[in-house]
């Protein structure tokens, strides 16, 4: 049994070609939304096992990787074909794809075997996530409804990061706890702009369609979070950025962290904002430091705004406090092993 469980239909096989003084040097990792997720759980002492489909020879190579180099337990669909995959090449600074695959699309009869590997393992999880495929036509939007519904329970929470047809779906299952970017919400015709008031009006609506917990991050600007006590912002310092992506994802991480622990939405949102802080200062994609992660958090800020997205003056809110006043030791740490895509 694991404390929580990742709905991560298609994980990639990365190849990185960076530059070295003796030459170029080559990392292979796995990679995607869920299996970010996962590194950064495991960062952060959590005990992770995968639900996911491993397609052929790339397939092979990422069951490897996800279980003896990223320490997860993979339950698993294994069928022929064609796998998710890129190549990059960094050596200029810049990073040039030079080949990427999205993979063969998922049939049915790998979909209903896949489903039920979810449910059978999900169902003694504290915590569900459901992630994103690597390819927008890997499988049907509406099993992350079914996979919502059939998930959710009083001793489990179902958390989702998506976006479009795949958020509408867990919005009609019903999932609590939905964390989107304020650039899909825009995209997705939710939110009219980038404004605090705009967006909160948005997050209502998410909320009015099924979400209980609603997160909204903001490109390096300070978080949203509504729930049931209301609407709170979200921030901490800034940190010069190394890489962008894998943020989110390890924000996403830090919020189940705490869930997987008993913390309400409000003190897990400090763990995920650390998190995701902590990430854009390397290379590799849902890594960091347990102990600075947990120092960060002690500098994050939760304040109360007003149903137009004001904020009152000098309050902040008493889960964030008590976040905040938590023992820096409760979250367990281990030995960081090779980042994702770091140069060394």
């Amino acid at each position: 049994m694991s404390d929580v469980t990742i709905f991560a239909p298609s994980p990639t096989l990365t190849v990185t070609v960076e530059d070295h003084p003796q030459g170029a040097e080559i990392h292979v990792h796995a990679g995607g939304q869920g299996v970010w997720q996962a590194r950064m759980l495991r960062r952060l002492g959590v005990t992770v096992t995968m639900c996911c489909v491993l397609t052929g020879e790339v397939g092979r190579v990422l069951r490897h990787l996800l279980e003896d180099d990223e320490g997860l337990t993979v339950v698993a669909v294994e069928r022929d074909g064609r796998g998710s995959a890129y190549v990059h090449d960094r050596r200029e600074g810049r990073r040039v794809a030079v080949a990427e695959e999205e993979g063969d699309a998922l049939g049915r009869h790998v979909l209903d075997d896949l489903y039920g590997a979810v449910l059978r393992t999900g169902t003694d999880s504290r915590v569900v996530i459901l992630s994103g495929p690597a390819g927008d036509d890997a499988l049907p939007a509406d099993i992350y409804r079914r996979l919502a519904l059939d998930l959710r329970g009083d001793d489990r929470i179902v958390v989702a990061d998506l976006s479009g047809e795949r958020l509408a779906a867990v919005l009609e299952g019903h999932a609590d706890v939905i964390k989107v970017s304020h650039e899909e919400l825009i995209a997705d015709g939710l939110a009219a702009d980038s404004s605090v008031e705009a967006l909160a009006q948005a997050m209502r609506e998410l909320r009015d369609r099924g979400a209980r917990t609603v997160i909204v991050t903001r490109a390096g600007e300070s978080l949203l979070l509504l729930d049931d006590e209301g609407l709170v912002e979200v921030s901490l310092p800034r940190l010069e950025e190394k890489e962008h992506r894998g943020a989110g994802d390890s924000l996403t991480a830090g919020v189940v962290a705490g869930l997987a622990r008993g913390d309400t939405a409000r003190e897990a949102i400090t763990l995920g904002a650390a998190a995701g802080a902590v990430n854009v200062t390397r290379h590799g994609l849902g890594t960091g430091d347990p102990d600075a992660i947990l120092r960060l958090r002690e500098g994050v800020a939760v304040r109360e705004l007003d149903d137009a997205g004001s904020r009152p003056a000098g309050r902040v809110s008493p889960d964030g406090l008590a976040a905040l006043a938590e023992p820096a030791d409760e979250v367990p740490t281990e030995k960081e092993p090779a980042d994702e895509e770091e140069t060394r």
